[in-house]
């Protein structure tokens, strides 16, 4: 089941950076998230409904689906969409894929994970993957204001990412299921981006061409509801530093999609860095490692389960 979630997280994001792309019309990209997790939001209340599902919760518990729509549905997206206006997709990729670091660091911040070998040393083996995988990229990186702000912007929205996955394991650690998390959390999301819109002073608008509305009804049912559903879920199971390998995997199937929709022309520098990558991915998901950190990663400190 874990292997199930794991493949539909890494092949449904790994297609959304294509879908993306026909998100970045004439709407500002402020309004395009705010649509995409209001949407999202309002079909998984809807499916919560008809299962009759329990939706209510108390108003501590919905501090945390804000902090998490926050985190995970709003601003971690703003940045890295903006990073996108100052350095390459491929550089892009590397700084969001760091979400993988940056859970085990909170990881063991907030709830004292072991840092394990298997675990460093599988992340360790992708970001170097990542890094070899886009070497042209890098390679012509200058230190200009631009490139330094596109870093930093990209780098930003894994953390604030991460920060979002620390908050939807904590939910699931006091028996908060994900749906019903996610549904609030989406919806709080798409509030936050509402406050920025107004603060920005932008008006609504909408594209109602074809390529718009069909992407932007994919990444709210695919991208958002089914992804996030099988990631949060996974990282409830497996715990954050193992679940955040699924984005180091995103982008290698997302130039997959691109050699068939875009002509993307494969290097030998390319196949190296997959083969790191995989080869992290084995390290890191190996079944022993994986019982050990799902027994370590399941033990929150008496603190945090108190705060319930």
């Amino acid at each position: 089941m874990n292997i199930f979630l794991y493949m539909m997280t890494v092949f449904i994001w790994g297609s959304t950076w294509f879908a993306i792309t026909f998100q970045l019309s004439t709407i500002p990209i402020d309004i395009s998230i705010c649509y995409r997790f209001g949407l999202a939001s309002l079909l998984l209340f809807g499916w919560c409904f008809c299962k009759k599902l329990h939706l209510k919760f108390p108003r501590k518990i919905h501090l945390f689906f804000m902090a998490q729509g926050f985190f995970l549905f709003s601003i971690n997206y703003m940045a890295a969409y903006a990073a996108s206006h100052y350095i390459a997709s491929g550089l892009n990729a590397i700084g969001f894929s760091m979400v993988l670091v940056f859970n085990i660091i909170n990881s063991f911040l907030f709830y004292r994970t072991p840092l394990t070998r298997p675990v460093v040393f599988g992340a360790l083996c992708g970001g170097i993957g990542m890094m070899v995988t886009f070497l042209p990229a890098l390679s012509t990186l200058d230190l200009s204001n631009e490139s330094l702000i596109g870093i930093f912007l990209s780098l930003l929205g894994g953390v604030l990412a991460s920060f979002g996955n620390m908050i939807s394991a904590r939910n699931q650690k006091n028996n908060i299921p994900v749906m019903e998390s996610n549904a609030f959390a989406m919806g709080y999301g798409a509030l936050w981006m509402l406050g920025i819109i107004w603060f920005k002073g932008i008006s609504l608008q909408f594209d109602t061409s074809y390529p718009y509305v069909l992407s932007l009804v994919y990444l709210s049912i695919f991208g958002s509801i089914f992804a996030f559903g099988c990631y949060l879920t996974l990282l409830g199971r497996i715990g954050a530093s193992k679940a955040a390998y699924s984005l180091v995997m995103v982008p290698i199937v997302a130039l997959g999609v691109s050699t068939l929709f875009e002509d993307f022309l494969w290097e030998p520098h390319i196949f190296a860095g997959i083969g790191l990558i995989i080869l992290g991915n084995i390290i890191i998901l190996a079944k022993k490692t994986a019982r050990n950190v799902i027994i370590e990663e399941t033990q929150a400190p008496v603190s945090l389960r108190k705060a319930a």
